[in-house]
């Protein structure tokens, strides 16, 4: 007891009174804006009782601890705020703390700030070892506040949360009893300006019957579950579908759930809207309608099944028309429940002219089309094509977007922003509100990584810079259940008014994440954050590491080229091994991501194995610990197949089968390490997809559209893998097993054949053989775990010894 009352003393040190100074002046254009949404807000009874479920489905065991207050924004001087004090207790049993705040949101935000801060509690997404808790007193013995309590604003009106393509990548299996867990989660963290892309599908049909387009017209329109992200945003139409009336009923029954939750606690969702692409049929049925068909994205062979989709030209009044009628059907269906939509266009396809007067049609098209259907709209924009194609998003076709809607009716999600922020080179947004957002993750890719310095100060630095546009923070990752460590930190800088000391606060998210401080991890998070979490790169990280994303490649070419034409790269061997400076990689070889030594992580490695003696119990420890062990052995997998590699253009038959053996040995270790965690396994994916079918063929199509987006992605042919493949990868045990060991397995057997024979390496003939068996793979129905085996802490310590000891 002694030792907790100083972990809460020293939390106190940290974090003395929490009076931030004033934030900033709101951007006036949003004003009226903020008004209108305040007052769509569900009662204050309801917001108080939303919270209450919040902190009962918490914490259960402390439902009478608390109070919960909803009080106006002229208590915080017009701003969102929360409160905590403590409670005049008229009874033993009574409430400690009573938490007040401006909206739901905000009483959430306050009872998960009480719990960290003073209680060394720790909440994280339950795949990422889910909540800490054994720290937090009994009922009757919380820790008090020192008598004038805190009070926290937020210094920017809102925290935005999600990616368009986050509905794919993560969300895409969920049922309600996942959405309830991650409603509370955006509670706790403070989210208030959740996107809301569940079940549009069925609108949309609804939509296009009013312009006589049948359902069975959308099922070439329509993608499949795992693939309506990019059939929305009008890169491909009908991969991986059709969707069944199932499908499109039980998701708009989803949605419903989803919204009603957010708007009893005071959120404001953000719905879709139309950005012009539609049907083939449409033309058909409007013969002179404007309707053109975009470039290829991303096909093998430019197949129209699924490439070139249709855009309904801007100046063609029959867009307008649509636009409104998906407002107003979204209206009828939920309610008059926001004021936001979001609307990308021309994401990853380009428009058909940089002319800036065609732009601002487009823009001024697709606003209309939004306002007409409810006349307060605001239309939210993702920033991401100003940094994905920058060639064409000059300043002049930039600025024509931006400014082609009345001012105060855009906002944009500067999406990449803890990387590679645009609010400082567009005049911040050409005066155009926005919101400072880290995306962080590709692909829903398993990968240690983050820039926690940037995360700390970028939000901090955007909103003090001269002529700040800056409305908002937000977390834009393509998919979540990953890096907690990451999504903590960005989740506070929505109430953060200066910048975070990372360091002292790094030591307060280690104690609070075990319940326990122990000097060894305390030590291994310090390297960790130097390296791991401190990408200075400026690379955008997706996890290109061998085993995962093996290399299509020919390694015969180039051998005889000199030096100049190899690219020089560092790596790092384990300890006790001579550091290779110029380890040479052909030019032409798809190359992983390494930002820092790896023989730094090694040593935090054993930092964290040897530290976690008294931390066993833990599922926060041994979700790290895991993790941790799968980044080190997957990088060095990645020196072993250089090795490998390099070894074949010796043609040292010898040096190949040695080293190939180890990469197929490490890909069978890691593949047992993962499956002791109940977080690392590809059974609990395709299980979650199963359960949503209701009849065989939604079971085989919703199994294979599950298997397809984590491997292949995209279409293939016989002899050229998808140009997607492996872009979802994941480090799940059973795809190590079963997918990317014949993989590597069959590629090592090709190379083997050609030095024997003294023949050129037949790169078609692997691709054709594994083609076919991932083809088989993907079709396939084999049953894989849901629960663990095995035990990971003895896992990752014999793992440790056997390739590092």
């Amino acid at each position: 007891m002694l030792q907790l009352k100083y972990l809460f003393l020293q939390l106190l040190i940290l974090i003395p009174t929490f009076s931030f100074p004033v934030a900033l002046s709101k951007h006036e254009a949003i004003e009226s804006l903020l008004h209108r949404l305040d007052s769509k807000r569900a009662l204050s009874s309801v917001q108080e009782a939303a919270a209450t479920g919040v902190l009962k489905r918490l914490l259960p065991t402390h439902f009478s601890s608390f109070e919960f207050k909803i009080v106006s924004k002229d208590v915080c001087g017009g701003d969102s705020c929360f409160m905590i004090n403590n409670h005049n207790k008229s009874s033993q049993n009574g409430p400690e703390i009573i938490i007040r705040g401006t909206t739901g949101v905000e009483i959430a935000s306050g009872l998960h700030w009480y719990l960290k801060y003073w209680c060394g509690a720790h909440v994280s997404w339950d795949k990422t070892g889910g909540i800490q808790t054994t720290s937090i007193p009994k009922p009757g013995s919380l820790p008090l506040l020192k008598d004038e309590g805190v009070k926290i604003k937020r210094p920017v009106p809102w925290n935005y949360y999600q990616n368009v393509v986050t509905s794919s990548y993560s969300f895409v299996w969920w049922d309600w009893e996942r959405w309830e867990k991650e409603v509370d989660w955006m509670a706790l963290q403070g989210v208030n300006l959740p996107l809301a892309f569940t079940g549009q599908e069925a609108i949309w049909q609804k939509v296009f019957k009013d312009f006589n387009i049948s359902s069975e017209d959308l099922n070439s329109f329509f993608g499949g579950p795992a693939f309506l992200a990019w059939a929305r945003m009008g890169n491909l139409h009908g991969w991986g579908g059709p969707l069944s009336q199932n499908w499109l009923d039980q998701q708009l029954v989803l949605q419903k759930q989803i919204i009603s939750r957010m708007l009893e606690l005071g959120m404001t969702p953000v719905l879709p809207s139309f950005s012009g692409n539609v049907p083939a049929a449409l033309a058909k049925i409007f013969p002179s309608a404007k309707i053109t068909r975009l470039g290829d994205w991303n096909t093998v062979d430019a197949d129209p099944r699924w490439c070139c989709t249709y855009l309904l030209d801007p100046s063609d009044p029959l867009f307008v028309e649509i636009g409104e009628a998906f407002i107003r059907k979204q209206i009828k269906e939920y309610g008059d429940v926001t004021d936001i939509y979001n609307c990308d266009t021309f994401n990853e396809n380009s428009p058909p002219t940089s002319d800036p007067a065609y732009i601002s049609t487009l823009g001024a098209a697709v606003y209309q089309g939004i306002s007409k259907g409810d006349k307060d709209a605001v239309w939210l924009m993702q920033g991401w094509l100003f940094y994905s194609d920058s060639s064409f998003w000059k300043p002049p076709q930039m600025k024509a977007l931006l400014q082609s809607v009345p001012s105060g009716k855009m906002i944009v999600l500067d999406l990449f922003a803890d990387v590679k922020p645009i609010w400082q080179t567009s005049f911040q947004f050409y005066g155009t509100p926005y919101i400072w957002c880290m995306l962080h993750n590709f692909g829903g890719n398993i990968e240690m990584y983050g820039v926690l310095d940037a995360i700390a100060s970028g939000p901090v630095d955007a909103r003090v810079s001269a002529n700040s546009t800056m409305v908002g923070v937000g977390m834009c990752m393509e998919g979540i259940e990953h890096n907690p460590i990451v999504y903590e930190l960005m989740s506070e800088m929505a109430f953060r008014d200066e910048k975070v000391k990372i360091q002292e606060w790094l030591k307060s998210y280690s104690h609070r994440r075990y319940g326990k401080a122990t000097h060894q991890v305390d030590a291994a998070w310090e390297i960790l954050y130097h390296t791991i979490y401190n990408c200075t790169d400026g690379i955008a990280d997706h996890n290109h590491d061998y085993i995962v994303m093996l290399p299509d490649w020919d390694p015969s070419t180039n051998v005889e080229s000199d030096i100049s034409s190899y690219e020089k790269k560092i790596y790092f061997l384990p300890p006790g091994n001579k550091r290779s400076l110029l380890q040479p990689t052909p030019a032409d070889m798809p190359q992983t991501h390494l930002w820092y030594p790896p023989e730094d992580v090694i040593k935090a490695l054993q930092l964290f194995l040897a530290g976690g003696k008294n931390l066993t119990g833990s599922l926060t420890y041994r979700y790290d610990l895991v993790d941790l062990t799968r980044q080190v052995l997957s990088k060095l997998a990645n020196q072993v197949y250089i090795n490998a590699v390099s070894s074949f253009q010796k043609k040292n038959i010898d040096g190949l089968h040695l080293n190939s053996h180890k990469f197929l040995e490490l890909i069978k270790d890691i593949d047992l390490l993962l499956a002791a965690d109940d977080n690392f396994l590809l059974g609990t994916w395709l299980e979650s997809a199963k359960k949503l079918a209701v009849n065989p063929p939604e079971l085989k199509q919703y199994e294979w559209n599950a298997r397809t987006q984590v491997t292949m992605w995209y279409d293939t042919n016989e002899t050229t893998q998808s140009k997607l493949h492996d872009y979802a990868n994941k480090f799940w045990s059973g795809i190590l097993e079963n997918y990317y060991l014949p993989r590597a397995s069959t590629y090592f057997s090709h190379l083997s054949e050609s030095l024997r024979q003294n023949e050129k390496f037949k790169l078609i003939e692997w691709r054709k053989q594994w083609i076919s068996i991932s083809n088989k793979w993907q079709e396939g129905n084999e049953l894989y775990p849901v629960k663990a085996k095995g035990d990971a802490l003895t896992i990752a310590q014999s793992l440790y010894e056997k390739y590092f000891a």
